[in-house]
């Protein structure tokens, strides 16, 4: 007996340790991952997941950004190049089967960037959007990527509708309000409270193309930029001087 005892304290030992390590591992809840890595979360429709985007040739960037959940429809989806776009350059917005997309996809002055409108009654849920990119020699890739929208997620906005004029101040490296929610046809006024320079810069990073109105000139502690919104949907933006912390979102109803 005296020589078995060694060995039945050994077991005791190990089946305490692999209890305790077998709970560790049933607490610990897995990361979901999509192919570039980056983080999903559930959401509060259940437990989602966005797909892998596809990048085609020449592709920069796009907005709305890949597996974002937006608190209202975009005024239009744009797609960012590093190189001249031709026609029969394609982008279509589905949801369920069906193109949200409205009028004809558009390609910009400068041939790096093509947008398409969307319908302003687009209902919440998932949307895939798809393209076709055409070059000048004739040749097209595809791609694609996708976002959410979900309305709910206006709650957190700070709502400011019924006002003409409203003031957003730069302050500590921040926007603030963050999130506002305003009525068609309000003047937003940016006031920058810092001593650094910072700007207003719709999405997407560098590019600024979703809404090139609301590109400012550097601002200076003490300056100011005003704009008007006219058009119902929902505009993020950033200080591209501090483009990873300092953003922003205005939803226009």
């Amino acid at each position: 007996m005296k020589k078995l005892l060694p060995a039945i304290i050994i077991i005791l030992i190990l089946a305490v340790v692999g209890f305790i390590g077998w709970g560790l591992i049933s607490k610990k809840q897995p990361a979901q991952t999509t192919g570039a890595g980056q983080t999903q979360t559930a959401l509060e429709s259940g437990q989602f997941t966005f797909e892998t985007p596809k990048k085609s040739a020449h592709y920069e960037s796009n907005t709305p950004a890949h597996g974002t959940t937006l608190a209202g429809v975009p005024t239009n989806v744009v797609i960012d190049f590093n190189f001249d776009l031709a026609p029969p350059s394609q982008i279509t917005i589905k949801k369920d089967g069906k193109d949200y997309g409205m009028g004809e996809t558009v390609i910009d002055d400068n041939k790096l960037a093509m947008r398409k409108n969307m319908e302003p009654s687009s209902p919440d849920g998932l949307y895939t959007v798809s393209y076709n990119a055409c070059w000048p020699d004739g040749s097209c890739h595809d791609g694609n990527f996708q976002f959410k929208i979900d309305r709910s997620k206006s709650g957190g906005f700070e709502d400011l509708t019924g006002q003409s004029e409203v003031t957003v101040k730069l302050s500590q490296i921040m926007f603030g309000p963050q999130n506002i929610k305003i009525s068609k046809g309000t003047k937003v006024t940016w006031v920058n409270n810092d001593s650094v320079e910072h700007y207003i810069n719709t999405d997407s990073h560098p590019a600024h193309t979703y809404f090139p109105k609301q590109n400012s000139k550097a601002l200076k502690g003490g300056n100011t930029y005003s704009l008007t919104f006219e058009t119902a949907g929902i505009y993020p933006y950033h200080c591209s001087a501090h483009a990873q912390t300092m953003t922003g979102s205005i939803l226009v109803e």
